[in-house]
């Protein structure tokens, strides 16, 4: 048998490392779990409650990220903190998501399927929410938990996270629409939002953005007090 080319041993170490980033991508619970963290950091123990698994196997999800150079941790008595290693990360995530939905007939499906029937779920015109928000005639609400509101969150929106709402409700005025954002077009926690406002007689709708889609149309969003 031929000896291998430098050539070709030089190719086969390079598309290894390439194998790395997918053989660490390639649960989707990890995904999950990159797709909570681009929100920003959080302990193993909140990012198991979220993801809806147990503290060990969140544990292991992550370990295997961290191997693969994608998300970094640190330590503060017995709590681990983890985050997204750099900004490429949650490139990396939103051009996965742009390719499953421009070739994956079955996601659209999926999608379709679960937003049939819900009202309240249509896509709005972006811009011209920006302006309803800043003119005071749309309330916008963050429905995500208080720790992803203060990492960043869009312009002019107010911190009501879903297990809140209810006992928040006097809050938002009922001459007004609402407009509920959370984690972009796959989380539903804006989607309860919009049924629970909805069947207290509140006119509202969801709007599918996150904060990063957001901003990567152009639109404002704010952090710790300042708008970027």
């Amino acid at each position: 048998m031929a000896k291998p080319s430098p050539d070709r041993g030089f190719k086969d170490a390079v598309y290894e490392q390439f194998a790395r980033i997918g053989k660490a991508a390639s649960s989707p619970k990890r995904l999950e779990l990159l797709d909570l963290l681009s929100q920003g950091e959080r302990t193993v123990e909140v990012l198991a409650r979220e993801a809806g698994v147990s503290v060990a196997a969140a544990s292991h999800h992550l370990q295997a990220l961290r191997a693969a150079r994608l998300v970094e941790s640190t330590k503060e008595g017995v709590y681990v903190t983890y985050r997204l290693a750099d900004s490429a990360v949650a490139g990396f995530l939103g051009g996965l998501r742009g390719l499953a939905e421009k070739r994956l007939a079955e996601l659209d499906q999926i999608v379709r399927g679960y937003f049939q029937g819900h009202r309240g779920m249509e896509p709005l015109d972006r811009r011209e929410l920006a302006r309803r928000v800043r003119r005071g005639e749309t309330v916008l609400i963050d429905v995500r938990p208080p720790e992803e509101f203060r990492a960043a969150h869009i312009a002019g929106a107010l911190s009501i996270p879903l297990k809140q709402l209810r006992a928040r409700l006097a809050e938002l005025p009922r001459d007004q629409e609402i407009v509920a954002y959370c984690r972009g077009p796959y989380c539903v926690l804006a989607v309860n939002a919009v049924e629970m406002l909805r069947r207290r007689g509140y006119r509202a709708a969801r709007l599918e953005d996150g904060v990063r889609e957001w901003q990567g149309r152009g639109l404002p969003v704010a952090s710790a007090g300042k708008e970027v």
